[in-house]
């Protein structure tokens, strides 16, 4: 039973070997019905895994560029989304054919024919157009050179310094690089030099117009050994205008708004008060609205976040300027009523000083008789007054002086004086004065600032 079962195995392989190599017979004859003869022939005996001039030095390779379109370009992921038409020509000395007309051959055929590994290097995420058809173009010319033209769509990275946002200009680059052929292997470069890359003359950008634009040749080196690099630079300059009317110009309003309070009464509280608040909350609120747009986590202070970092300081300063004036006022008025009382205080000084001393003379006047009463002999038929206090009744008791006068009421005056001068010192002469000094010097001190601000970012 066994050997029975391994021949018919054997068979069975025999069988499917012989339909799969009818099958590859029937492809063959196909293929040479489909391609013509120029193209069959040129395609026998060539191999797709060996590049050009395989002993003989490296394959150059001239590039082109055709930008379509800049369709985003990202400050929070810092990247550019673009579509391109990139342009490869190379020579296959294997695909020399007789004739004067190039053959122009469907996109499908590349997969028989070698071409350059390049990529995009800084590209986050790229793909190839493939309606309705891949976007793909194969032309071979009679002396054997190959045109191979893609269109494809990338997000590149591109670094951005945005201290000077929004009067910023970026240089962001396009670099194209070989993936395994090292510089002994192929070559790269731009076939026109800088009018290699068309299509930026005619582009049109939301935020940004391209002031200039140039191309470079450089080498990738990297563990593995150097490879042939192609940079294209292109330089973005952002249009400010949108941002002087979305952001600067509602700030600069709302800091002239702030100022009308100086104009406004200092008794009237809830007018001035409502007006500070207001602008400083709208202020906060714009400032907020200005960041939605950046990256939150960076290390840059944007040209922006100074402006409106300026306005903000203004307008609460305004705010501190009435809380100061009216401070004053109070303080004012409080120091005439002090300064009243002191007046009184002093008239009631000079009165208890005359008192104090009309009562120490009467008691001094009296002091100087009674001694001069006690130096008089007395005659000897008084008797000495014994006091019963004295165990021997030989010594007098002498009357007690009267009490010094304390002077703790003087005291008292003299430290109310000086407290009354220092709030004499503290005080403005006229509050209101404050309210008509800040009419000038805000405003001239925020159109110096302003001065300052837009000569360093526009000309440093």
């Amino acid at each position: 039973m066994t050997p029975y079962v391994s021949g018919g195995t054997v068979f069975t392989i025999l069988l499917i070997c012989r339909l799969l190599e009818s099958s590859m017979l029937n492809a063959e004859m196909k293929e040479g019905e489909i391609l013509p003869p120029t193209i069959h022939k040129l395609m026998k005996g060539y191999n797709k895994y060996l590049r050009p001039f395989f002993d003989n030095g490296p394959v150059t390779v001239g590039m082109s560029l055709d930008i379509a379109s800049i369709d985003t370009i990202s400050e929070i992921n810092m990247d550019y989304t673009a579509t391109i038409f990139l342009r490869q020509r190379w020579t296959d000395e294997r695909l020399v054919f007789e004739g004067n007309k190039s053959l122009s051959l469907d996109g499908r055929l590349v997969e028989l024919l070698w071409v350059p590994d390049t990529f995009i290097v800084d590209s986050k995420k790229s793909f190839l157009h493939d309606i309705t058809v891949e976007n793909r173009l194969i032309r071979i010319f009679p002396n054997g050179t190959v045109l191979y033209a893609l269109r494809i769509t990338t997000t590149v990275a591109c670094n951005m310094d945005l201290t000077k946002y929004p009067m910023d200009k970026q240089t962001c680059t396009l670099q194209l690089e070989s993936w395994g052929y090292n510089i002994n292997d192929i070559m790269f470069y731009w076939t026109r030099g800088n009018e290699s890359v068309s299509g930026l003359d005619t582009l049109q950008l939301a935020q940004y117009t391209v002031e200039d634009h140039y191309t470079s040749v450089s080498e990738a080196v990297y563990e593995t050994g150097n490879y042939p690099r192609l940079v294209f630079h292109f330089e973005l300059k952002r249009s400010i205008l949108y941002f002087i009317l979305e952001t600067y110009v509602p700030s600069s309003l709302l800091v002239v708004l702030s100022w009308v309070s100086f104009w406004i009464s200092l008794s009237s509280v809830p007018a001035r008060i409502c007006i500070g608040v207001t602008t400083v909350l709208t202020m906060t609120t714009l400032m907020m609205g200005a960041r939605t747009s950046l990256p939150n986590a960076n290390c840059f202070i944007k040209a922006i976040d100074v402006y409106l970092g300026i306005c903000f300081s203004f307008i609460f300063g305004a705010l501190i300027e009435y809380a100061v004036a009216h401070f004053c006022s109070l303080s004012h008025m409080d120091s005439h009523i002090f300064m009243h009382y002191g007046h009184h205080m002093h008239d009631l000084d000079d009165e208890m000083n005359g008192i104090i001393t009309t009562i120490s003379n009467h008691n001094r006047a009296k002091r100087r008789k009674e001694a001069a009463a006690t130096q008089t002999p007395a005659p000897a038929s008084l008797e000495l007054v014994v006091s019963p206090s004295s165990p021997s009744g030989s010594e007098p008791k002498p009357e007690a002086p009267p009490p010094e006068p304390t002077h703790w009421c003087l005291t008292a005056l003299a430290t109310v004086r000086k407290v009354l001068r220092s709030f004499t010192c503290c005080t403005v002469e006229n509050p209101h004065h404050i309210d008509n000094y800040s009419r000038v010097t805000f405003p001239l001190s925020f159109v110096m600032v302003n001065l300052l601000y837009w000569t360093y970012y526009l000309y440093f």
